[in-house]
């Protein structure tokens, strides 16, 4: 039976972000299409490991064992030819994902397909996808890291982290920071403490996700909605206020003050941690599987300078 896939939670994933495909991508790289292709026919009985977004793919496709309906559809969107990618259908087969949709586009760009595929979140290695994605609004999108070494995933929760500012929420509140400091900005939250916070790329997902949880019951749900920022009081408030009349109810947040994100990610353990900038992210993904969220690229804050202080997300 066809599955309407506007009513279920949609997850794009490009090869080389559910299978670690590095040495394969250097090869291309390095060399040319024809040794790509080559090493590829060579090696497609032999399984791929596991990539930086296996666990969340897994954990979130097992959802659907809890519900008569269908919740969750992952589509793998792959820049490998159908020749080429075979050796990706049958990794797929042989870790028993249940993913039955591709789209092997020969080289050209994702993002396009996005749309084709009512695809919500779309997790990639190219950053001109994710950058296209997000720019086009369709859906949430983000530049997956390299897969963290010792990294467990939780076998009976499923663990999602945001970022605040530019993430769940938009980049306005940040660029105050970044312009006009941090007595600003904090100044800038508490007048407008009961005004909900824009929508950021991840608005619309959060709300997906909060559903999702819905459908299945808060007592029998395993999924966690974490928020990891390094904002604090008095601005916190005003995130759990936005959330409050969004909607959404999320299991935990940490408010961290401008700390390192590193020892609560650590402990928290997510299947997968989405922040806008890599100074974060840097340290992060060498102890969870964690992603970057392109800035759009009408923000006023691609044209900052980069900076290298911890900022107040």
């Amino acid at each position: 039976m066809a599955i309407d896939l506007e009513k279920v939670l949609v997850i794009g994933i490009s090869s080389r972000a559910l299978f670690n495909l590095e040495h394969e991508n250097s090869i291309y790289l390095q060399q040319d299409i024809a040794a790509y292709r080559r090493f590829q026919l060579e090696q497609e009985d032999q399984v791929l490991e596991k990539g930086t977004a296996f666990h969340l793919v897994d954990a979130l496709l097992s959802l659907n064992k809890l519900s008569d309906e269908r919740l969750v559809e992952v589509v793998v969107m792959s820049k490998n030819s159908p020749d080429t990618g075979l050796r990706v259908l049958k990794s797929i087969q042989h870790h028993g994902l249940d993913i039955t949709r591709s789209a092997f586009t020969g080289g050209e760009p994702l993002a396009p397909f996005v749309a084709a595929y009512s695809v919500d979140l779309l997790l990639t290695r190219h950053s001109d996808d994710a950058q296209e994605a997000i720019d086009t609004e369709d859906c949430a999108a983000a530049l997956i890291y390299d897969p963290p070494e010792s990294f467990q995933p939780d076998r009976d929760t499923i663990r999602i982290a945001f970022d605040a500012d530019a993430v769940l929420f938009s980049d306005e509140s940040e660029y105050i920071f970044k312009t006009e400091g941090l007595a600003r900005f904090q100044q800038n939250e508490s007048e407008n403490e009961d005004v909900a916070l824009p929508d950021g790329p991840f608005a619309k997902l959060v709300r997906l996700l909060a559903r999702l949880n819905e459908k299945l019951g808060a007592d029998r749900s395993p999924l966690r909605l974490s928020i990891v920022t390094a904002r604090n009081g008095p601005a916190h408030l005003r995130v759990i206020k936005t959330l409050r009349q969004w909607g959404v109810f999320v299991d935990q947040a940490f408010f961290l003050g401008g700390t390192s994100k590193e020892p609560v990610l650590s402990a928290l353990k997510p299947h997968i941690f989405f922040d806008d900038q890599p100074v974060h992210l840097v340290n992060a993904s060498k102890q969870v599987p964690s992603s970057q969220v392109p800035y759009r690229s009408d923000s006023p804050i691609q044209e900052l300078s980069e900076q290298s202080d911890t900022l107040p997300e």
